[in-house]
């Protein structure tokens, strides 16, 4: 039997979910196996002290870092912590944390962060010439302090080789059912998905937020063009004309988008296309055919590009592992 020890550090203030879920995935795989996995999973600090989470609760460590430091470590899972500051959310980075990830990454076959533990790992110099996903919220201050790494704030995983980078708090789940899939293969993973009652395990490409949670515009005539478009989603909306609803130039319009939200007004619309799709696709028995028309994309084909472009799936696929219904036949994995 292969000995997979997996460690997950902690620190005070960690994020409570983030040491917990996936020692709960590993745990679960454990009572599903018929075989035993392997898996040691200990909680590892820098004293035995108990350790004072973000939510308020302690948990104690199972070992030191020092007692874990001569064993060979399978999966080193690097959870973080955030602070609040004038600006709003920050990560924080323990500099003894990262130089523990430092001194046990070399002989860990794979490292895994959770939700804003992708700063540490970059802190650590892990993720220099990598993409790498990590919570929404401090996704800009990860691509600020670390221009090396290749920031996208979409996936709610990304895999580069041996290192793991996973979004915020619930897609540690996700994240560790991936793991517990290239260990032991889908079925497994699926059972696990089982007991945690998740409906389907999410492939890495599926989008963190939506489109409606992105930041409002500092221009009160962007966010009503964002409810013009929300509403008319099946006309053109070419860039022409919501300029000419905002009274500027294509020009214009273009530059305050890409200011104020990031992307093109192209790609705006295109996103919020796709996400009210996503819901139809999800929650109807609709053809592909009437989604696309009715979403603003016009063809089938025109909605398949989009889908691929932006989750990395075909609707038919999405649809296949997304939609909601009590039957038992769209159950993740039955």
């Amino acid at each position: 039997m292969i000995r997979r020890l997996i460690v997950v550090t902690m620190f005070d203030g960690v994020d409570l979910l983030d040491v917990t879920g996936p020692a709960e995935v590993f745990s679960l795989l454990e009572r599903e196996m018929t075989e035993p996995t392997g898996y040691e999973v200990l909680l590892v600090a820098e004293t035995m002290a108990p350790v004072t989470t973000s939510a308020g609760v302690r948990v104690l460590p199972d070992a030191t870092f020092d007692e874990v430091a001569g064993r060979r470590v399978d999966t080193l899972i690097v959870p973080g912590a955030v602070e609040r500051d004038a600006d709003g959310v920050r990560a924080v980075v323990d500099p003894a944390i990262v130089q523990r990830v430092r001194m046990l990454a070399p002989g860990t076959r794979r490292v895994a962060s959770v939700c804003v533990g992708a700063h540490v790992l970059a802190a650590a110099g892990l993720l220099d010439g990598l993409r790498a996903t990590t919570h929404w919220s401090t996704a800009a201050q990860l691509a600020a302090e670390h221009p090396d790494v290749t920031v996208d704030p979409d996936p709610i995983f990304i895999r580069e080789g041996a290192i793991w980078t996973g979004a915020g708090l619930t897609a540690c789940l996700d994240l560790s059912l991936a793991l517990v899939a290239e260990d032991f293969g889908q079925e497994c993973a699926v059972r696990v998905a089982r007991q945690l009652v998740m409906y389907v395990k999410r492939p890495s490409g599926q989008s963190q937020f939506s489109v409606s949670l992105t930041a409002g515009s500092a221009t009160p005539r962007i966010d009503e063009l964002r409810h013009h478009i929300a509403t008319h989603l099946a006309r053109p909306l070419t860039v022409p004309e919501l300029a000419a609803r905002a009274h500027v130039s294509d020009r214009q319009l273009t530059r305050i988008f890409k200011t104020e939200l990031g992307m093109t007004p192209a790609a705006y619309v295109e996103s919020a296309r796709v996400e009210v799709a996503r819901n139809r696709l999800e929650a109807s028995e609709d053809t592909l055919q009437r989604v696309a028309a009715d979403c603003g994309f016009g063809t089938v084909d025109t909605l398949n590009r989009a889908f691929r472009r932006r989750l990395g799936v075909t609707p038919s696929d999405y649809r296949a592992r997304f939609r909601i219904s009590p039957s038992r036949d769209n159950f993740y994995g039955a």
